[in-house]
């Protein structure tokens, strides 16, 4: 599966853009002021909040006109007291039609507070406004926009609100071990989770799961610099994979997949986490980056994304250990560009920099040790190996596009002619 951004796939470039216009801080502002209210009693799965949320959600998806794909055509997959709400966005390439791509959020929260889900005060209620309000409300922006796609994208996609989370990521569990008839027949080939979403500090977004198959940073990363998505958004990979929200359940049945979130703070599961508290405006660009990698996703070409067993075994500090910045050893050539690179078996089209030499032509150009490469002169870099044979072809002069923190920059290198300056 190719997961460079789809400009080319079903949906038009006008459809696109009225798509990502119909997402709007006002009204996932609506959506996190109610679902926070005190009338919700914090949502608890199982509890009369809860299930007043869920009626919330579900009449949400009905002005939508998408597919309810719950239990005997219903909104909604039950076991015990608890309840996912499960809608269907049909796919438009019926080759693909078995292939199912999972967009979710959790939409309980711990009620009023106990020893085993809350840090305190108990007995308050407890409203979740980033916890998860706020991703329930980024999903139903998403939700409307795909809504608005015409033609669909290629592949179903489910849209998920996952309850008992709180209580062991019960919604996603139980949906990956009992399908309803609407999806009982697909394979379910990836999901994204967002999960607090509502915090958005410095325009910085944790960005989990990227690991579980190849190719996935750069797909986000893509979608992030990409004008039409207008999110450019400061991502932070984060490599560690723990079971603490429903992207992890996925992971660890070997589907491949991501999760953003805007990262904790003190209010967390604290009677304090209010909807006065929500950045609003951080909302919009966290959807719209949503919509932009679903969409990449469910329009790829090729089969399925492989899972890499391996993330499983990765983390931060595994991460650390690839990153680590590499001296020139003494009496080493500089080389021409004064680039060092070192390959990432996870991200094989994203060749990371780990030396800038100085006074050489990358440091001219600004290019930071940390950058990972993914184009030379406007072309996709295969792997390491080919990176390296296409700058040593190169003279004169070369562009690299580099993968900044989520966000892709172009940096000219001039190469230096004896007894001239460098350009």
């Amino acid at each position: 599966m190719s997961l460079a951004l789809a400009h080319g796939g079903p949906a038009t470039a006008d459809t696109l853009a009225t798509a990502n216009a119909g997402i709007r801080a006002a009204d996932a502002g609506r959506h996190v002021g109610i679902l926070a209210d005190d009338s919700f009693e914090g949502r608890e799965g199982g509890s009369r909040g809860g299930r007043a949320a869920a009626a919330y959600v579900v009449e949400q998806l009905e002005k939508l006109g998408l597919e309810p794909a719950g239990d005997d055509g219903t909104w909604y997959q039950s076991f015990g007291s608890l309840r996912n709400i499960l809608a269907l966005v049909p796919g438009s390439d019926p080759t693909v039609a078995r292939e199912l791509v999972v967009v979710g959020a959790h939409y309980d929260h711990v009620g009023y507070g106990k020893a085993a889900n809350s840090y305190g005060p108990f007995g308050f209620v407890h409203n979740g406004a980033d916890d998860n309000a706020s991703g329930v409300a980024g999903l139903l922006e998403v939700a409307e926009a795909l809504a608005r796609l015409d033609p669909k994208p290629r592949r179903p996609i489910l849209v998920a609100f996952w309850d008992g989370e709180e209580q062991g990521l019960l919604g996603s569990r139980h949906f990956l071990r009992v399908r309803p008839a609407a999806v009982a027949d697909a394979a379910v080939v990836f999901s994204v989770n967002l999960d607090m979403i509502g915090r958005l500090r410095g325009r910085r977004l944790e960005v989990y799961g990227t690991r579980t198959a190849a190719g996935l940073r750069e797909a986000v990363t893509r979608v992030n610099s990409d004008p039409a998505t207008a999110a450019a958004l400061a991502l932070s990979f984060v490599w560690t994979i723990k079971d603490d929200s429903d992207h992890y359940p996925f992971i660890a049945a070997g589907v491949p997949t991501v999760m953003f979130h805007t990262g904790l703070h003190d209010q967390y599961h604290r009677p304090s986490d209010d909807a006065h508290l929500v950045n609003l405006d951080g909302i919009e660009p966290v959807a719209r980056l949503t919509l932009g990698f679903v969409r990449t996703i469910a329009d790829a070409d090729g089969g399925p994304p492989a899972f890499r067993a391996e993330s499983r075994g990765e983390s931060d500090a595994t991460k650390r250990l690839l990153e680590t910045p590499a001296a020139l050893a003494p009496g080493s050539p500089r080389g021409r560009w004064g680039l060092g690179t070192r390959p990432d078996p996870g991200d094989p089209r994203m060749p990371v920099i780990v030396r800038v030499s100085p006074e050489s032509p990358a440091a001219a150009a600004g290019v930071l040790v940390g950058d990972r490469v993914v184009a030379v002169d406007g072309e996709r870099v295969a792997n390491h190996d080919e990176m390296i044979a296409r700058l040593r072809a190169k003279s004169g002069q070369v562009s690299l596009d580099v993968d900044r923190g989520g966000v892709i920059v172009r940096a000219d290198l001039g190469e230096k002619v004896a007894g001239e300056p460098r350009r």
